[in-house]
This record gives structure tokens, C-alpha cells and sequence, in this order.
């Protein structure tokens, strides 16, 4: 498993995901074609995505708010790309969803907004509510039949 804590709203997700199509998630994967900027004179690193589930060739991210909102403590940074983190995140996602369908790769990202969020932005978790969306979300992305 990758650095994810297990009680992180990303995780719950990912687990969600592993219930409803029945295989186990191996998160924070990494490819070894799929690379960030590198920085002057080293190799790139491998980009982990947030999981993985190869018996379905499935690329799931878990986009929070910082994916979707200005979030300026995280986003001025400088990085090594010499482009802010906002900037570089941005990239990174599309490299990502690119990256998938370049290798025959079915690619979700999930937004935080699309589950139920209480007053600090965590997730309620009601886990019967939360699976049916994540299910409903797999659908529509080809990953099961609408029959499932």
C-alpha cells in the first residue's frame, strides 16, 4: 500500500470502489512509464495514482478539494517543474487520465463533491449512500454494467 492513511477520506473511497467491484485496491500504485517532471540532471519519478485494480485495468483517483478549488497554501509553492503546485497538479491529473487511456487503462476520478460532505468538508461516510454513488459513478464510467 502507498503512503494513504487509513482513516483519510481517499481511502474510504478507494475501499468503497474495492467492495462494489469485488477486487482488492492496491493503493498509491506506481507505473513504471508514468513520470512526473524530473528535475535538472535526474530521472523523473514514477507518479503513484491513487488506486489501482488490474483484474478490471482500472485507474481510480480520489480528486479533493485541491483538485478542483484554489487552495492557496498548497497551490504557490514552487515545484520542480518551476510552475506552481496548483499548476503541476493540474498536469499531473491530465497526465494521469492520458497516461490510462493511452494504455488501455478504464480511468475514474471521483470528486470530493460527489459524496455527502459534513460542515468541515470530511466525509459523512454512510457507507450505504456512498456505495450506491460510487457504484452509479462506475457505471457511467463503462466499469460495470448497468445491470450490476
Amino acid at each position: 500500500m502507498g503512503r494513504v492513511r487509513k482513516d483519510s477520506d481517499e481511502y474510504y473511497v478507494l475501499e468503497l470502489v474495492a467492495e462494489v467491484i469485488r477486487e482488492s485496491c492496491l493503493h498509491g500504485h506506481t507505473f513504471e512509464i508514468l513520470v512526473g517532471d524530473a528535475r535538472s540532471g535526474r530521472r523523473a519519478r514514477k507518479l503513484p495514482v491513487d488506486g489501482y485494480f488490474p483484474g478490471h485495468r482500472l485507474v481510480v483517483e480520489y480528486h479533493e478539494r485541491q483538485h478542483t478549488e484554489s487552495v492557496p497554501i498548497m497551490d504557490k509553492r514552487m515545484t520542480v517543474s518551476g510552475v506552481p503546485r496548483g499548476e503541476q497538479r493540474r498536469r499531473y491529473d491530465r497526465r494521469k487520465r492520458d497516461w490510462a487511456a493511452d494504455n488501455r487503462l478504464a480511468y475514474l476520478a471521483i470528486p470530493f463533491g460527489a459524496l455527502e460532505q459534513g460542515r468541515r468538508g470530511r466525509l459523512e461516510r454512510d457507507k450505504a449512500r456512498d456505495r450506491a454513488t460510487i457504484a452509479s459513478l462506475l457505471r457511467r464510467a463503462g466499469v460495470l454494467s448497468p445491470s450490476d
